[in-house]
This record gives structure tokens, sequence and C-alpha cells, in this order.
């Protein structure tokens, strides 16, 4: 069954999200190493090789200590808590003739730790075309996908009347992975937190929780479109690809009542 319009571009964003986080994890394998032989390159974990050793502090050592959240400001309209200045990538996906803006924040620690959020304004049509659970599954499905992970848990949550989905994915690639996905207007949020499951983590929470939104759009009504009048998502298909700009700081367009 082919993919739906809106499962590529869900697909396609998580793919942004995934390389800038494995890239992260993986820079100082690869920054000034050779491989042997003549073969090519070859798939690596992005989890960190280190011993599971009982984590220090309880007897008098010296425990590394947690990182130190700071309030980070991004253009798109939000902050969020951030262990230092994240790395930023912005791209457009074309959809038809409307454009998709995705952005990634991005950081990894000296523990491996990597700490993510990044946002999809969809066109406010295709999501009103779809009930918002529907939106946050696709998320959550691509995610999983994209990790190579099983899902262990999952829970519907809000942000400030929003609907959300707080989950767990346990992956042999990247370790474990606590995310979450809010809906808000027409942007979906991805937060992720990627850590190696040998080692406690304590902070993955306070980062999950620490997104705040500023002046976000009203929230969008789901509508049933009428036979013939074209409003399905699968009629905006289509758009030639690689016209795309820098999305910058564009901003989602407000709905109209």
């Amino acid at each position: 069954m082919p993919m739906r319009p809106l499962s590529r571009l869900l697909l396609a964003s998580l793919t942004t999200l995934a390389l800038i986080a494995g890239a992260c994890a993986n820079q100082q394998k690869t920054d000034g190493s050779s491989s042997g032989g003549t073969g090519g390159p070859s798939a690596t974990s992005t989890i960190e090789d280190v011993p599971n050793e009982p984590t220090p502090g309880a007897d008098g050592t010296a425990a590394t200590p947690a990182p130190e959240f700071k309030p980070y400001e991004a253009a798109e309209g939000f902050t969020i808590g951030m262990p230092m200045e994240p790395q930023v990538a912005r791209r457009q996906i074309p959809l038809g003739a409307n454009t998709v803006n995705t952005a990634a924040f991005t950081v990894r620690t000296e523990d491996n730790t990597v700490y993510s959020v990044s946002t999809a304004d969809y066109p406010e049509r295709l999501v009103a075309s779809r009930p918002p659970e529907a939106l946050l599954n696709e998320g959550k499905d691509g995610l999983v996908k994209e990790v190579q992970g099983t899902l262990k848990e999952e829970s519907d949550i809000t942000l400030d009347g929003y609907p959300g989905k707080a989950y767990s994915v346990s992956s042999p690639v990247h370790g474990e992975v606590k995310a979450r996905n809010f809906l808000v207007g027409p942007r979906l949020y991805t937060l992720l937190v990627i850590y190696n499951p040998n080692h406690p983590n304590t902070t993955a929470e306070p980062f999950l929780n620490s997104l705040k939104l500023v002046n976000p759009p009203p929230a969008i009504t789901t509508v049933t479109p009428d036979a013939g009048t074209g409003a399905d998502a699968g009629t905006i298909e289509g758009a030639d690809a690689g016209t795309a700009t820098d999305a910058g700081t564009a901003a989602p367009r407000r709905r109209k009542k």
C-alpha cells in the first residue's frame, strides 16, 4: 500500500533529525580516523562503548555532573532547555504547490547523550484533513522506524491544551529513546533524548518538560471534505523537488476563521 503524502513528509523530517543526531553522535568516531582494507564504510552503532559500571557518587566519589539546562529561544517561536548551544539545521520540503518548513536543534553532551527538538510546519488544509491522533501516531511510528527500534510505552498528553503523545523506544542501534510529539496548529514538534541504556538518565524528563510555546497559533479543526472538492491530501502531491531554499524563520500561515 502506498504511503500517504503526509506520512512521507513526516518520515522526511524525522530523517533530517536522525541524520543530525547520528552525525553528532558519530563525529568523534569519524574525525581523524582511517579504515583499513579497501571496502566501503560499514554500519556502526551510535551507542558509545563504555563499561557498565555502578553509578558513582553513592560512596563519596565524584560523579559526572548532570548538564545544566539553560533556556534556548528559537526563532521558530518556542523556548526549550538546552545544556549548550544547539546545532541548527533548517530545510524546506516541497509538497504540491506548498512548502513544509522543517528545523532541527540538536546537542550531544560529553556522555554521548543526544537532546533534540524538531519542528515541521505543514499546510493547514492538509492538517485539517486528518484527526490529530492520526498525525501524532504517524510521527511516533516514523520515529520508531527511523531509529530501528521497538516501542516500549506510550501515553496521550497535552501542552497548553494542544494534543501530544509521549513514548519511549528501545533501539539496538541508537540506544534508549524518550520522545514526545505535539501538534500545535499546523506544526508538529518532535522532542527526543537518546542515551546509553547502560547508564541511568535523569535529564530526559527535565528536557522534555522544558518546551515553552511563544504566541502559538490556534488549534486546527479537523474537517471532512465533501466528495469531489479535491480537499483530500493526495490531491496536492506531485511538486517538483529541488527548487526550495533555506527555511529560515518563516512562520506558518494562520488559519482563517
